[in-house]
């Protein structure tokens, strides 16, 4: 049964009574519209998570408001602290870009486990200390709709839900080393032209190539590499370890 908010208490209240007392007052189902009515209603429950945070998106994209993107970016910070276990599934598409790349890296150091997983994934779904449950639903002109629950039914069923995936799922440095694209003899060479310095014209003609051939293979080397600019085409190298 979906309770609507003007006919219920706070979502705030009735879900940090079930997170402090250990047990569910009612199994409730509650809809807020958009990330700042969540984070009003729900955000201090995020952050009070104790023994785990699990997290499971298609991209990094869900959450667009400074507020929500706090919440979370705190619960994965704590996730060094003992007894606490903070985990993200995520489909490839969170890995679109370098940037996501090294937010990901970065999480990971914190103490988050991060997998990729190629099954169909949620726009959102967290799941707090196993008693508390939030869904994302699709982006709409005003905002996303999301839905909490602690019903333990729904809570248990998506939990197991999501072990399963996660258990089949790969760890993010096995997924990124497995994830290397191939570079054949001229792309090499391409790549150690532009690790040299030199300029278009002198690579093409070491190469043996048109102007115009040269710089569409650079464009492609780009793109195979997931680059935006010929600088961060040679970090990408760098860091996937390819022969330059």
């Amino acid at each position: 049964m979906t309770l609507m908010l003007s006919r219920t208490p706070a979502l705030g209240e009735l879900l940090a009574t079930c997170c402090h007392t250990g047990r569910m007052r009612s199994e409730q189902v509650v809809s807020v519209q958009g990330d700042a009515e969540l984070i009003a209603r729900a955000g201090h429950l995020i952050e009070s998570a104790r023994t785990e945070f699990v997290c499971a998106a298609r991209d990094m994209r869900t959450w667009s408001q400074p507020e929500a993107m706090c919440a979370i970016r705190n619960r994965v910070r704590a996730a060094a602290s003992t007894g606490f276990t903070c985990r993200k599934l995520l489909s490839p598409a969170a890995l679109a870009d370098e940037q996501a790349r090294a937010h990901l890296r970065e999480v990971q150091r914190s103490g988050t486990l991060v997998r990729i997983s190629g099954s169909p994934l949620p726009h959102e779904t967290i799941v707090i200390d196993q008693r508390v449950m939030i869904l994302a639903g699709r982006q709409t002109p005003g905002g996303r709709e999301y839905t909490v629950t602690t019903s333990q039914v729904l809570v248990d069923g998506v939990h197991s839900l999501f072990r399963a995936v996660w258990d089949s799922a790969v760890e993010l440095d096995a997924y990124l080393r497995d994830d290397v694209p191939h570079l054949d003899a001229d792309s090499r060479l391409i790549l150690q032209a532009l690790g040299s310095g030199a300029t278009d014209e002198s690579a093409a003609r070491r190469l043996g190539v048109s102007l115009r051939t040269y710089r569409r293979r650079v464009a492609e080397l780009m793109a195979k590499l997931e680059a935006d600019s010929r600088f961060q085409a040679g970090m990408r190298a760098a860091e996937l370890g390819l022969p330059a």
